[in-house]
């Protein structure tokens, strides 16, 4: 039993069981991938969302490999680019699986985003002052 609980706790310590648990993802870093594709939201930078990506990524025969993670995001990031996306955040897919019309797909979405360039950010409305009081017009 304590063999058990020692091998539990040094595998959460070595991250084997934390794995998919992504560090935060910056606009730098997206923007410095050859796939500018992530999972998670960017938050450090303000953007416009150009339109929801839905599809299925297919292999190509019942004896190819099943859809790559690589991939998935590859083809998310094709139809962004047909957006004018600058990348894709918030992308998801599922287990591949057999249809009727496929030999395995995993069904894969994200969301197409352009980020705001400087004027656009400097051209939004600040925020008020969490303490301000705001008097009412007479």
């Amino acid at each position: 039993m304590i063999k058990i609980a020692a091998l539990g706790i040094s595998l959460i310590s070595s991250g084997v069981l934390a794995q998919n648990i992504a560090p935060p993802v910056t606009y730098a870093d997206l923007k410095s991938l050859p796939v500018p594709v992530t999972d998670a939201d960017i938050t450090d930078r303000p953007y416009r969302v150009l339109g929801e990506l839905n599809g299925n990524i297919r292999r190509a025969t019942a004896f190819s490999k099943n859809p790559s993670r690589e991939k998935v995001y590859r083809e998310l990031w094709e139809r962004g680019q047909k957006l004018g996306a600058d990348a894709v955040v918030k992308a998801e897919f599922g287990q591949a699986r057999v249809t009727a019309f496929s030999w395995g797909a995993r069904e894969a979405r994200g969301l197409a985003v352009k980020f705001l360039t400087d004027a656009e950010i400097a051209a939004l409305p600040k925020p008020a002052a969490p303490n301000a009081v705001v008097q009412p017009p007479q």
